[in-house]
Order: C-alpha cells, then structure tokens, then sequence
C-alpha cells in the first residue's frame, strides 16, 4: 500500500526553517504556505492529474511541492535560494516518500531558464515571489509553449491587474501581454494568516488557459503595447507617434486597421494590437 503524502503545517514551517536557519527576506519575497486545506485547494484548482508534468517556481520549504507531488506524475521546482533549494529533497523523501522521485530539483533563477529537465512541463503551478511575479509568468509562457495550464498566486493587486479585462481602470500592459498567451481569469482569494511570516498584502489566484495566440509578431505586438501604456491618458494618435514617427502616420495605421485614433490603449484588446503590429510589420 502506498503511503500518503504528509503536507506541512506551521509547525513544520518553522522546524525546517530553524534546522536550516532560514530568515524569511522581503527581497525575494519569502512568505510560506502553511495552511494543508489551502495547499490542496490550489491544486485541486489547477486541475492537474497522473497525466501532467508540472513545474513549480519558488518552492521555498516544499508546502505546494509536497501537494503536487500527491497528484502529478512529475514535478520540476525550480528555486534560486540556496538554502531552500539543498534542503527541498530531504523534505520530500521525509513527507512523501514513496513519491519524492518525481521530483526534480533545479537551483536557477527562473528569469534566466530557458530548458528544463525531464518530460516538457504540461502546467505551471506556484506561489509566485511578489517581486517578479509577472516578468517570471510571462517568460514561463513564452519560453515553455508545452504549458496548457497555468495557475499562480500573486499578490491581489497584481491577480486584479492580470485579470482585467479592456476598459477597465486596472487594465494595463500585464493584462494584454497575459492574453497573448491565453484566457486570463481570478481563480480565488487567498487570505493572509495562512503564510508564515504574515505578508503585509493579500494574495489571489490566478489561472491561464493556453489558446493559440493571435496571427502577428510577438515583439512587435508587445512594443505596441509597451507605447501605448507608457502614456496611457494619451489617445493612441498622440501615444503611438513616436514609435510610427509621427502623429499623422500614426494616426494612419491606426485607421487602417479600423482602429479610432482618439481612444487609448486601455480600451484595446490584445488583438487589437495584434492586427496593428501585423499591418506594420
């Protein structure tokens, strides 16, 4: 019979954290999962199965670790932390024994991977560190097209902003960049008291559903976007100008495309974008 996968409570936390004399740092965004029930909800979100090879960003003492471990096939973590990278598989082996040769450990910065290990990774599923949070998820869905199905928690504010939809006030170049990849939407709160040490902001979920991304060139369609939200009060005849090299041929393309000179970018959508940066290229 094969044994249960023993997730971490606080507890846990704290007594690996003291046997490697970890102090959580701000700079890298350490704050940990210790809540089991939370752990299991993530997972259960993300939908995962025997089937998916799953990579975990920032895995820090092995909370979300240990509950992929109890569901997928294989899990790839991926963590810069020296510390926490060296302990991660003796977590594994003492809290998941019969499972923990799924996991394969990978000591990198995630902003600087573009391979991995093992089987292609089939979903992405981390607790984001807040401070790169989207540059990482936006390389993770650039660099790995294999990924169908991602679901990151972030700070709120930030799940609110790669969310929303265009329009809106929080609707901005995370927003667009997120939907070139895929269906953007929050998939939970998540409350403070369940991290160790307490974060001073709330947390959410947030799920990316891989689709085929629109017909046109990614680096141009994300200068686009970049200009059009340097200057976001702007119209986009004004925003635009010096990337089209100036207002009247700016204001050109725009029409050609069907799109009004006068609104901004916050009003277009990632396709939008896309038939602009492919009648110009």
């Amino acid at each position: 019979m094969t044994s249960p996968v023993r997730l971490l409570g606080a507890s846990d936390i704290r007594r690996i954290a003291a046997e490697v004399g970890l102090r959580p740092t701000k700079q890298r965004g350490q704050n940990f999962v210790t809540d089991a029930n939370t752990v299991r909800r993530i997972v259960r979100e993300a939908g995962i199965d025997r089937d998916d090879s799953v990579v975990e960003i920032g895995p820090g003492l092995g909370s979300l670790t240990l509950g992929l471990l109890e569901v997928a096939d294989h899990v790839t973590a991926v963590e810069v932390d020296d510390v926490l990278a060296g302990r991660l598989a003796q977590t594994a082996r003492e809290f998941a024994p019969e499972r923990s040769d799924r996991l394969e450990i990978v000591h990198a910065d995630a902003l600087r991977i573009d391979t991995l290990p093992g089987p292609a990774p089939t979903a992405l599923v981390a607790n984001l560190p807040y401070n790169v949070s989207v540059p990482v998820l936006l390389h993770f869905l650039e660099t790995f097209s294999s990924l169908r199905e991602v679901l990151v928690m972030v700070q709120a504010e930030v799940a609110h902003r790669l969310a929303a939809g265009p329009g809106s006030r929080t609707y901005g170049v995370p927003s667009v960049k997120a939907r070139w990849y895929g269906d953007v939407q929050l998939a939970g709160t998540v409350g403070r008291t369940i991290f160790w040490p307490v974060p001073n902001v709330d947390s959410a979920l947030v799920r990316v559903t891989r689709r085929t991304p629109p017909e046109a060139d990614r680096r141009r369609t994300f200068a686009l976007v970049d200009a059009a939200f340097a200057q976001r009060r702007k119209t986009l005849r004004a925003a635009l100008s010096a990337h089209f090299g100036g207002g009247e041929q700016a204001e050109q393309a725009l029409r050609a495309v069907g799109i009004d000179p006068r609104t901004r970018g916050e009003q277009l959508t990632v396709e939008d974008f896309a038939r602009l940066a492919a009648f110009t290229a």
